[in-house]
């Protein structure tokens, strides 16, 4: 099993693939920051790997 994270440009906030996944779109749940994250955020290979390996990810 792989962390998959995706990071906020605006202020680090990481957040992990299952919630971008889950949300599809969501925002940055960093203080005071109102960048919106995507799942399509992922570089291609994390995103690919996340799906093909989805029930490993279920919380």
């Amino acid at each position: 099993m792989r962390i998959i994270t995706h990071a906020c440009p605006t202020c680090g906030t990481v957040v992990a693939a299952n919630e971008l996944e889950r949300r599809r779109v969501m925002r940055c749940p960093g203080l005071d920051c109102d960048t919106v994250l995507r799942f399509e955020d992922l570089d291609t290979e994390n995103r690919e790997f996340f799906m093909k390996n989805r029930d490993q990810y279920h919380l």
